[in-house]
């Protein structure tokens, strides 16, 4: 299978790589999460090249990931803004960064970011917790339901 036919795959993880699944795209979404909003931005936080940076803006405002909106009209500019279904990638962002910070860091102060909870003003690291029992969970006690893809 070709990486361009990764969106068929009967496989909910593949079709979302299919979206997100090259760092450049994920380093734009994680600068719409910081709140940057405009091309020349986006270009100077990735650190990627003028084409990928438009192109990976490109596909998500077409994944409907970003929402592409004009803020000047001579010469024409936009602002990239996350849609609903870019806001529910936060989740994935926030677990990367909580792995990268246990597994690339030695020293947690030498860490670039960290996410405070704003409602009690403390530092934190993101968890997953069942819904039903709030227990956090441990993969080694989850199963996985339905057909594997091939």
């Amino acid at each position: 299978m070709k990486w361009r036919e990764v969106d068929r795959q009967q496989c909910s993880v593949a079709r979302a790589l299919s979206v997100v699944g090259d760092r450049w795209t994920m380093l734009v979404v994680r600068e719409a999460f910081l709140g940057t909003r405009r091309f020349e931005d986006f270009l100077e936080h990735v650190g990627a090249s003028r084409n990928i940076v438009a192109d990976r803006l490109r596909k998500l405002v077409d994944a409907d990931v970003l929402a592409r909106r004009p803020y000047q009209d001579a010469p024409p500019r936009y602002e990239y803004k996350l849609t609903a279904k870019g806001r529910e990638l936060y989740p994935v962002l926030a677990s990367l960064l909580a792995w990268g910070d246990r597994w690339m860091w030695e020293d947690e102060n030498d860490r670039p970011l960290h996410l405070v909870h704003d409602r009690c003003g403390q530092r934190m690291s993101p968890q997953l917790a069942c819904p039903c029992c709030g227990e956090a969970i441990d993969p080694r006690e989850v199963t996985a339901v339905g057909e594997r893809a091939s």
